[in-house]
């Protein structure tokens, strides 16, 4: 269960109402956690801000996700989506900088409420090169979200008939306002160092929630709650390395808290070029998120196309609720150069295929 989900139904436990899937199965078991995807590093825009133009190896790219979650055991099973873009500008009048511009739009539903959320960042980034081997980068996002809720698919304690939940049965719970919205602020650096054609080395920070914003369905708090976003602190890093003509090799790493609940994921892919100019690749790779689950992915490149699949295989004492079926997810992407600069363009940061 994500953080913002967890949040909301907590004010709602707070208020008397049970949701009876979530407290039979999930109450005990999950951890809280903001939207997110395994696939972070093809979400740059949802893992840092300061990723907005931060792009080794093209002058701008697009891309969407999908991921669906838990539907072995659920309902409706979580399902998050994203479509995101941004690109470099101002190359030629920043001297060793340049401006990242871009967005992002996210959709995530889940359960038989269908605790629906909406998003939408716009995001800017300054990068400025330190020397010829490192790039510095400072970013920020703001946003609008919007979070709504159907409870008129919600079971609530005066339904309860003896044996089962009736929502055909009257209620005396009224939830003031099912939908919500409110602005959203992010800011992030990063730093990364590439000393030579073959080694290619990034880390970054972010904190997300800036404005804590408060996120409820009640107008008013219950004594001693704080619907307030809490602050997510958010780092990563990732690198290359070209092992020979035809293999790079991508180690990666993730760590995420918020309010006490954090997710550490960390593993390994390997791009294999099956062309001579790098047009086209095979990519595998295999990740661990701590305490949760085993994460294979499996990838392939044409030209400027990425398209990559990951499922995660549940490693806790989920599975025996799931039978190890946690998440499946998908992510494409685009990267491309503007016309001017094709033919003269710098070479890229980070190792690649390219002769």
């Amino acid at each position: 269960m994500r953080l913002n989900e967890y949040f909301t139904l907590l004010m709602i436990r707070n208020k008397k109402i049970v949701l009876f899937f979530y407290s039979m199965l999930f109450g005990l078991l999950a951890n809280a956690q903001d939207l997110h995807f395994s696939q972070w590093f093809n979400s740059p825009l949802t893992t840092n801000p300061a990723n907005t133009g931060f792009i080794p190896d093209a002058d701008y790219r697009i891309g969407a996700n999908y991921r669906n979650q838990w539907s072995a055991v659920m309902f409706e099973p979580y399902k998050t989506m994203s479509i995101w873009g941004d690109a470099q500008v101002f190359r030629n009048r920043i001297q060793n900088g340049w401006l990242g511009l871009g967005g992002v739009i996210l959709r995530d539903q889940a359960g038989s409420g269908n605790l629906t959320s909406t998003q939408a960042y716009a995001s800017i980034a300054y990068h400025q090169m330190l020397g010829y081997s490192s790039l510095l980068t400072a970013g920020f996002n703001v946003g609008w979200v919007n979070k709504r809720i159907n409870s008129a698919n919600l079971k609530f304690p005066d339904q309860f008939d003896g044996k089962f939940f009736d929502h055909t049965l009257p209620t005396s719970v009224q939830i003031d306002q099912p939908s919500v919205n409110f602005f959203d602020m992010q800011v992030g650096m990063n730093y990364a160092y590439f000393p030579s054609n073959n080694v290619y080395v990034n880390g970054g920070f972010s904190v997300w929630h800036l404005n804590r914003a408060r996120e409820s369905f009640f107008s008013t708090d219950p004594a001693g709650f704080d619907s307030r976003l809490p602050m997510r602190y958010l780092a990563f890093f990732n690198s290359s390395f070209k092992a020979n003509e035809n293999v790079i090799l991508n180690p990666m790493a993730y760590y995420s808290n918020q309010s006490g609940s954090s997710e550490a994921v960390a593993g390994l892919n390997i791009q294999y070029n099956l062309s001579h100019d790098g047009d086209e690749q095979v990519i595998g790779g295999l990740y661990y998120r701590v305490g949760d689950s085993f994460i294979p992915m499996i990838g392939f490149v044409y030209q400027n196309i990425r398209l990559t699949f990951t499922y995660d295989v549940t490693a806790s004492s989920l599975s025996k609720y799931n039978s190890g079926n946690g998440a499946w997810e998908f992510a494409l992407s685009h990267y491309g150069y503007y016309t001017e600069y094709n033919g003269n363009r710098r070479e890229s940061l980070c190792p690649n295929f390219k002769h």
